[in-house]
C-alpha cells in the first residue's frame, strides 16, 4: 500500500527539516563565540584598569571663574550665579609617537602603548576679551587657570616639561571635570592689555590600551600619530588628511579647524551638553588586531547552516543516483559531526591560532564523515568522494573568511556554481518515476 512517508517527496523535506534542526547547535555555538569575546572584552578592561584606557588628549585650555547672569527661581528676579568659563587656544600641535606591546591576561593578549606627546600651542588674549563681550558674564581673568584635559590619568606615566610662556611651571590634579575628561591644571593669572599670544608647550609620557584620540581644542589643531603597529583603524570626527599605512607602521596627521567641530572658542564650562559634545568631536587610531579568532570564528559560523544543507544534498544525490539508503538518524549524526566543527575550531583557535585550529577542525570532521559514509554506505569509493567534497566545503568556507572584502562575491559565484551543479547531475532524472515508495527505488544498504 502506498504510504506518502516513503516517498522521495517526503523524503526531501523530511531532510530540510534536518537541516533546520542544525540551527539549534550553530546558535549554541555562536553563542559560546560571543561568551569568548565578552571573556577577552573582560580581560581588556582588567588590563586597562592597571595600564591605563584608551586614551584622549585635549592641549590646554584657559578657565577662568565667572558670574553667570541667572534668575532667581523663586522670586523671577535677576540674579548671577557661580560658573567657569573656558577659552581655547588659537592653535595646537600635537605629536605622539605610540610604542605598541602585548599584555596577556589569562590567554588572552591585549595590544596595548606607551606614547611621548608632546603639545605646543598659543593662546590670543583677545579671546577672552571677545569672550566677555559675547557671553554677557563677569570674568575674573586674574584668578584664571590653564587644563589639560586627558581620559585616563592612570595612564599618565610622566611629565617631562611643562612651559607657558618660556617659564617652566608645575601641573596639578584636580576635581573638576570636562565631560568624561579628567583634568590637570595650574594657576595662569591673565592679563587682559597684554597684546602678544600667550605660548605653552608640554611633553609628557602616556600609557594607554588599544585607542588614542586627540580633542580640536584650538581655532587651528594639527595632530600627528606614528607607531610600527601595522594596522591601524583611523576613527573618530575626522579622517587623518594625510596618512601612510605600511607593514612597519604608520604616520597619519589630521588638520582640524574651529568650524570642524560643535562648539565654539568659548563657553560655560557647567554647561554639560556643551562638554558633552568634546568626546564627540576627538578623532585618532586604534589598534586592530586584524582578523581575531572570534571576528574570524564568527564568519565561519554564518555559513554553517548552508554547508549542512549542502553535505545533506551530496548524500542525498548518492541515494538518488546509486540507489543508496540513509535513515533520518544517520543525517543528523553527519550534521552533528559538522556542527561540532565550530566548537572544536573555537577551542583550538584560541590555544594554537586560527589558520592551524581550521586545519586540524577540518580534517578531523572530513575523516570522520568520510569514514562513516564510507561504512554506512558500504562503499569505500562513496565515503572518498564525500570526504572529499567535504574537504572542498572547507577550503571554500576559509577562502570566505579570508576574503573579507570579496565573501559576498565569492558566496554568490559559488552557490549559483553549486546550483548549476546540482541540476547538471539531476538533469536526467524523472522526478515522478520517484512517486512511488521511495523503498521501491531503492536498495537498504
Amino acid at each position: 500500500m502506498f504510504r506518502w512517508t516513503q516517498s522521495i517527496t517526503a523524503k526531501v523535506l523530511g531532510i530540510g527539516v534536518l537541516a533546520l534542526l542544525m540551527l539549534i547547535p550553530l546558535t549554541q555555538a555562536d553563542g559560546l563565540v560571543r561568551e569568548r569575546q565578552s571573556m577577552r572584552d573582560t580581560a581588556i578592561h582588567r588590563v586597562s584598569d592597571g595600564w591605563g584606557g584608551a586614551q584622549g588628549i585635549g592641549g590646554f585650555v584657559i578657565a577662568m571663574p565667572s558670574l553667570e547672569p541667572a534668575r532667581d527661581v523663586h522670586s523671577g528676579a535677576a540674579a548671577t550665579r557661580d560658573a567657569v568659563h573656558i577659552v581655547l587656544a588659537d592653535e595646537i600641535a600635537t605629536t605622539a609617537d605610540l610604542a605598541v606591546s602585548k599584555r596577556r591576561s589569562g590567554m588572552y593578549e591585549v595590544p596595548v602603548y606607551t606614547g611621548d606627546v608632546t603639545i605646543r600651542g598659543r593662546f590670543i588674549p583677545a579671546d577672552v576679551n571677545r569672550a566677555a563681550q559675547e557671553s554677557g558674564a563677569t570674568l575674573f581673568p586674574e584668578r584664571a587657570e590653564l587644563r589639560l584635559l586627558i581620559a585616563d590619568t592612570v595612564g599618565l606615566q610622566g611629565i617631562t616639561a611643562v612651559t607657558v610662556d618660556g617659564r617652566p611651571v608645575r601641573l596639578a590634579s584636580s576635581s573638576a571635570r570636562m565631560g568624561p575628561y579628567s583634568v590637570l591644571s595650574v594657576p595662569m593669572p591673565i592679563d587682559t592689555t597684554r597684546d602678544t599670544p600667550i605660548d605653552f608647550a608640554l611633553t609628557l609620557r602616556i600609557a594607554g590600551t588599544e585607542a588614542f584620540s586627540a580633542l580640536p581644542l584650538a581655532r587651528s589643531s594639527t595632530v600627528r600619530l606614528r607607531s610600527a603597529w601595522p594596522d591601524p583603524s583611523f576613527q573618530g570626527a575626522l579622517l587623518p588628511g594625510k596618512s601612510q599605512v605600511t607593514p612597519q607602521g604608520f604616520d597619519a596627521t589630521w588638520q582640524a579647524l574651529d568650524l570642524n567641530r560643535a562648539y565654539g572658542q568659548h563657553w560655560d564650562g557647567t554647561d554639560q551638553e556643551i562638554n558633552g559634545r568634546l568626546q564627540a568631536s576627538a578623532f585618532g587610531v586604534r589598534l586592530v588586531q586584524p582578523g581575531s579568532v572570534y571576528q574570524q570564528n564568527d564568519r565561519a559560523g554564518k555559513y554553517g547552516l548552508l554547508f549542512i544543507a549542502l553535505t545533506f544534498v551530496a548524500f542525498f544525490l548518492f541515494e538518488v543516483l546509486k540507489g543508496l539508503r540513509l535513515h533520518p538518524v544517520q543525517y543528523l549524526l553527519v550534521g552533528a559531526a559538522m556542527a561540532s566543527f565550530y566548537v572544536l575550531l573555537l577551542a583550538l583557535s584560541e590555544q594554537v591560532g586560527f589558520g592551524a585550529a581550521y586545519l586540524a577542525a577540518a580534517a578531523t570532521v572530513v575523516l570522520i564523515v568520510g569514514g562513516y559514509a564510507s561504512a554506512v554506505l558500504r562503499a569505500r569509493g562513496a565515503g572518498l568522494v564525500l570526504g572529499g567534497v567535504l574537504a572542498l566545503v572547507y577550503a571554500i568556507l576559509y577562502g570566505l573568511i579570508g576574503a573579507e572584502q570579496y565573501a559576498l562575491l565569492i558566496g554568490s559565484v559559488v552557490l549559483v556554481a553549486v546550483i548549476a551543479l546540482l541540476m547538471y547531475l539531476t538533469r536526467r532524472i524523472d522526478w515522478y518515476a520517484y512517486g512511488v515508495p521511495f523503498n521501491s527505488q531503492t536498495e537498504t544498504p
